[in-house]
Parts: C-alpha cells; structure tokens; sequence
C-alpha cells in the first residue's frame, strides 16, 4: 500500500516535470526505495527466525534441565554475585561469592575455589569438580550433600576474560551414599571370604584358578598371598581326584572325603572337598566355588576314639564281670553299698557298683533307722559333722531299704569320708552288712525279758510323740463333763457344753492332722479328689462355719466372696482343711480388730506362661510374724509360741495340699504386731455355663 501510495505521487510529480531526464532520474529513485523496503523485509523476518530459534532452544534446555533434575546458578563476575536460575540449593536466589566459601566443605573448600579460579583466569574453558555442600541454611549442625558441578565460563566478544560462570549442579548424595554401602557390603564380603574357617577358592568355567582365601592358601602351602605358582597353571580338571568325577563341560556337585596328595606342594592331608557350580540367571556356568577343610587332625582324633571305644569295651565287659561276681558275693554275704553327697543332699544305696536301689534325701536319712533314740542317729541331724569321719555303727534298719525283707534289720555299717581336692567334705561311701541271722539267737534270748520294756518303750514314744497337746482337750473334756450334771440352769449347762464341743473339735483335729501327717509320710504327697464346684456357694457356707470359732467380741469377722457364682473343679475337702488351718491361727493371734476370709480371680506367671486359678486368703490384725521367722511357717512341727495350743503340722499340711495342687502358699506380714496375711493360690479355670 505504502509503495503504490508513492508511485502515485511520482507519477503526479512526473507531470509537472517536462524533461526526460527529470523522468528518468525519479524511476531512479522509485527503483531504491523498493530495493531498500524489499532488504528491510528479509532482515526483519531473520530476526523473527532467529528470536523463534532461540526460544525454541531455550525451552529444549528448560525442559531438560527438568528432566535431569538440575539446578543451574551463575556467578556474575562483574557483580561478585552468584544468582540461582534452576533449583534452590543456595540459601537465597542470590548470594555476594564471599559467602559461596562459607557453605563449601573444609576439606573441598581449597581444591572447588581453586578450580573456579582457573576458570576466572581463563586457563580453563569448562571444568567438572565435586565438592560437599551444607544445605542447612537455618544454621545448627550441617548437613552435607554431595554436589558434582559442571562449570563453563562464558566470554563476550572481544574479552579475554569470562563475564560470568554457569554451572548446571547434580546432586550426587544418594548416589554417593549407594556407592559407600556397595564397597562397605563388597568389603565386609571380601573380609568373610577371607576369615573364613573353611578353605575357599573360585575358578573360572574353564578350570583355572581365580581367587583362593587364607584358609585355602594355608592347606595347599600357597607360596604368597596373592598366587601360586603351581595352582596357577594347574587346570582344575586335571588335577585328582577331580579329573575322574567332574564333567568338564556339564560340572556336578561334587562332595567327598579322602587323602589329598600333591608332592609339588607337600601336601599330604585328609581333606573334606566340595565342588559347587555356580550358574547365573540364563543356565550359564560363570564360577566353581571349591571349599575344602583339613580334617587330618579329627581323622586323628577319630581314630584314637575308635581305638579308646574298643579298649573301653574290653574294660567294660571286665567290669561287667567284675561286678557280677560283686554282686553275687554281695547278695551271698548280705553287703550293700551306699554313698553320701552333700552337694545334691542324698543318700544312695548301691546293688554292686552302679546300681541304686534306694535313694532319699539328707533330711530323711534319720527315716531309715529303726531306734531314732540311738545316739548316732540323733547326730544324723547335721550329717556333714557325722560323716567327717570314719563310721562304725551297729543297729537295726527299715524295711524301706531292706526291701527284701518285710521287718526291720540288723545291720553292721561302716564308712570313710570323701574329700575333694581341695579338702572340703563333699561326702562319704562304705557299706552295710545285713547280720540280722547272727543277732536273732540273741534276740530270741532277750525277747521275752525285754517284750514289757518293748511295750513300754514304745509307748512312750507314742505318748511322746502325742505331746501335752492332745491331753489339753481331753482334761477339759473330762472335767467339763464332771460338772455337767451339777449345773442346774439351762444357761450354764448349754455354754458347758459348747466348751466340750471346742475341745471335742480341738482333738478332732489334732488326731486329723496326726493322721494327715503320717499319711503324707507314707505316701509323701496328699490325695486331691476335683469335683465340679459352685465356689462362690461353696465359701458361702464355709464362712459360716467358720465365724463361729471366734470367740473375742473385740474381733470382727469379715467375708469377702467378690463373685455371685463361680463355678470351677477343686477339692472341697482339702479347700475346707487349708481355709480352717488359716483361721484357726488368726483365732489364736487376734484379739482385736478384724478376721477377714477371702478370694478373687488371678492370673500368675510359671515358666514364661500365664495360669488362671483362684487366690485364698485369711487376713488378720494380730500379733504378725517376725521376717526372720516366715520361711519356717510351714515346716513340720514348728511353733511361733509353745505356750499356744496346736501341734505345728497345720500350716505343713495345707503347704502338701498346695503342692498337690501344683499352687503356691506363703504369708505377708511386716513382722510383730502388723497382723499378718496367710495365702494360697491354685490353678483352676472357672467353667462357663
């Protein structure tokens, strides 16, 4: 439009122009003019390409820069300044440079500036360097990362110097990171192949040796650590004996134990060798890992075993003779053998030389002895004083050893102590020779003079045995009925009764517990008959009987049944004897404050497991038991005060009942004057309806 618009004026100045050199020098003119706006037209549109190119080419590096994760920054020389263009791994999109040495590590600082400054100094065009980098800007304790840098100095025209530095940042920490472990993980492995107690080698598919650890080095005196000269160039497959079992092309597993002689190496040992092939994911062959391990010394070992077992044998088979013609001389002659060890507290009687027919503890060991009145036998409460030295004894003995015979016998007994090396007593062995033959002349002389001192002796031991506690009852018991008929009221005769009826109770349980504690022992444990039991009904009733054996008005009873129903498998009998032992002691030791009956639920730990059963217990405010004093409780015959009525079994009784009942028993109390709780638990499970 601008050209046509021209022309028209031309050709209106052309009119008023008369010559023709006029003429032509305007189409002179017009010709320029669109020659210059035709060059102007192609230089504005290279531009354009040109613009378009390079942001093309920007947005190409835009989004690999992206891709690759990178961050760019330059260093603008001239402004002393570094400004990031990519990521943000400096602390601020620009820093002052002075400030680039503070995030450098110590140890990287000197070697990264140094690299810049050769860039700077233009001896170098680009430069790659790694360096650790703090990114923990907030300041505290760094934080470092590894930073690979990749550095091109960018010049203008006409200057020997860079304006500026562009360097595109890769962080290089989790690789880094992945790197340390592999070598850690490669070294720890190369250590374990190394230290192994097993010889180790690996060869290559073809045979040839590739690496050999210590131990494989030792066995087959390796001249370095590094190589041997003889393995090195010996084929694994021409060597014996595996050039006769491994295919050389298809290898097999291969185990075997045999003599391996190589002269070359002096080798001459017993070896345990294995051969494993090793394949990688496609069935093809990339290793053979041998191991081998020198068992020269246990084939040794071995056979001296061998040779011991058979020598062994023949002193057995002596022995074996030996002691069966022991024992037939013993048995003709009436010997037994027995020994005492103080280190597992028992006595053990010997039919020849190994073989135990009896055995009891050092508690016991007085049991077996017919006349508990024998001096020695009354010293058999410390058996370590007694077997200290030589024994000497002639007296008779229970049938519980002398199981051959149904009465006690004669017996002649001697010993010698043992000692350990060190001196100490550990014990003492001898034996006993039954002489009941040669003593029954002598007793069929003295058994009718002596039948009346036998029956008086006896029964004096009864009667001892019995103690004041059974005649306590009875006098009362005599006497209250004495004056029964002499009472006139109701009132006095019905509380004269009653207090016959305490002491009638008082002797029942006595003779109860006698007779308990004979039976336990006979049998040494106590009998327990579970049946299906309401327990909660079951201590309901128990409880009422049990109130009526207070006697103090300044005590109150107090009943704790926490379940209105539980149903569970126990012994009422012997729940009834353990809860009425308990209350029958608080009775005796309480004379103010309270009486209190219960149980509850309880799990316990046994063996790392976790039971279910029942806690009972009779707490009191009475006297308390001393803490020196609370383990004795429940052993036979003992008594916090000999002044108290009891005979001491009742507490040992309830403690067989627990054990029966494969539970626990024991007391709480802070000592004298603090009351004291009495406590049994027992597994049971409550059976749902």
């Amino acid at each position: 439009m601008i050209i046509l618009t021209f022309t028209y004026l031309l050709l209106e100045l052309s009119i008023s122009i008369t010559s023709l050199g006029a003429l032509l020098l305007l189409l002179v003119v017009s010709l320029s003019f669109m020659a210059l706006m035709y060059q102007n037209f192609r230089v504005r549109r290279h531009v354009r390409q040109s613009i378009a190119s390079a942001t093309s080419t920007y947005e190409m590096m835009e989004k690999a820069l992206k891709i690759a994760d990178n961050d760019v920054v330059i260093y603008d020389i001239a402004g002393n300044t570094i400004r990031r263009l990519r990521g943000n791994l400096l602390p601020s999109s620009e820093i002052k440079a002075d400030e680039f040495r503070n995030y450098l590590h110590p140890d990287d600082a000197d070697q990264a500036l140094i690299t810049l400054q050769q860039l700077l100094d233009g001896k170098l065009q680009s430069a790659e360097f790694s360096y650790r980098w703090n990114v923990n800007y907030g300041g505290g304790e760094p934080c470092w990362i590894y930073i690979r840098s990749n550095s091109v100095a960018e010049y203008v025209a006409g200057s020997s110097t860079p304006v500026s530095i562009i360097s595109v940042l890769l962080d290089e920490t989790e690789l880094r990171t992945h790197q340390q472990e592999e070598e850690e993980l490669t070294k720890r492995y190369k250590q374990i192949f190394e230290d192994s107690i097993v010889g180790l080698s690996f060869y290559s598919p073809e045979g040839w040796l590739l690496a050999a650890n210590k131990m494989m080095r030792d066995i087959c005196h390796f001249d370095s650590d590094d190589s041997d000269a003889f393995f090195s160039k010996v084929n694994l497959f021409d060597i014996a004996p595996f050039n006769e079992v491994l295919d050389r092309y298809h290898p097999n597993e291969y185990l075997a134990c045999s003599l391996s002689i190589v002269p070359e190496r002096e080798m001459y040992i017993y070896l345990e060798i294995g051969v494993h092939p090793i394949y990688d994911d496609e069935g093809k062959l990339i290793y053979l890992s041998v191991a081998a391990r020198d068992i020269s010394e246990e084939r040794e070992l071995y056979m001296q075993a061998k040779k011991n077992d058979i020598e062994i044998q023949k002193v057995n088979e002596s022995i074996q003779l030996y002691e069966k013609e022991l024992r037939y001389m013993m048995d003709t002659c009436g010997l037994q053998a027995w020994r005492i060890s103080l280190e597992r507290n028992v006595i053990e009687f010997y039919n020849g030389l190994s073989t135990v027919t009896k055995q009891f503890t050092l508690q016991q060991l007085k049991g077996i002895f017919y006349n508990q009145d024998d001096e020695f036998v009354r010293d058999l409460d410390n058996p370590a004083i007694v077997i200290g030295k030589p024994i000497s004894y002639m007296g008779r003995m229970n049938f519980v050893v002398t199981h051959e015979h149904t009465e006690p016998q004669w017996v002649q007994i001697n010993s010698i102590p043992e000692f350990d090396e060190q001196g100490n007593l550990k014990g003492a062995f001898g034996i006993w020779r039954n002489i009941n033959q040669l003593m029954q002349k002598q007793e069929q002389l003295k058994r009718e003079t002596e039948r009346a001192n036998d029956s008086g002796r006896m029964k004096s031991i009864f009667l001892a045995n019995m103690t004041h506690e059974i005649r306590t009852p009875l006098n009362a018991i005599v006497g209250f009925s004495d004056v029964l008929p002499m009472l006139s009221t109701p009132e006095e005769r019905q509380e004269m009764i009653r207090l016959i009826t305490d002491n009638c109770d008082m002797l029942l349980r006595l003779v109860n517990d006698i007779q308990d504690a004979a039976s336990l022992d006979i049998s040494g444990s106590v009998d327990i008959m579970a049946l299906q039991t309401d327990f909660s009904k079951f201590f309901d009733e128990l409880c009422e009987q049990l109130q009526q054996r207070l006697r103090e008005p300044t005590v109150v009873f107090i009943k704790d049944n926490p379940y209105p129903t539980y149903v569970t498998m126990i012994d009422e009998v012997r729940i009834r004897q353990v809860y009425t032992n308990f209350v029958t002691n608080a009775v005796k030791y309480t004379h103010q404050g309270h009486i209190k009956v219960g149980y509850r639920k309880e799990w316990r730990e046994e063996n790392g497991e976790s039971h279910e059963g029942l806690y009972l217990y009779c707490e009191d405010t009475g006297d308390g038991v001393a803490k020196e004093v609370q383990d004795k409780l429940f052993e036979r015959f003992f008594k916090l005060n000999d002044y108290i009525q009891g005979t001491g079994l009742g507490l040992s009784i309830c403690k067989a009942i627990a054990t029966a009942c494969h539970g626990v028993i024991g007391i709480d109390s802070e000592g004298q004057g603090h009351g004291s709780t009495f406590w049994m638990w027992i597994p049971c499970c409550e059976i749902k309806a």
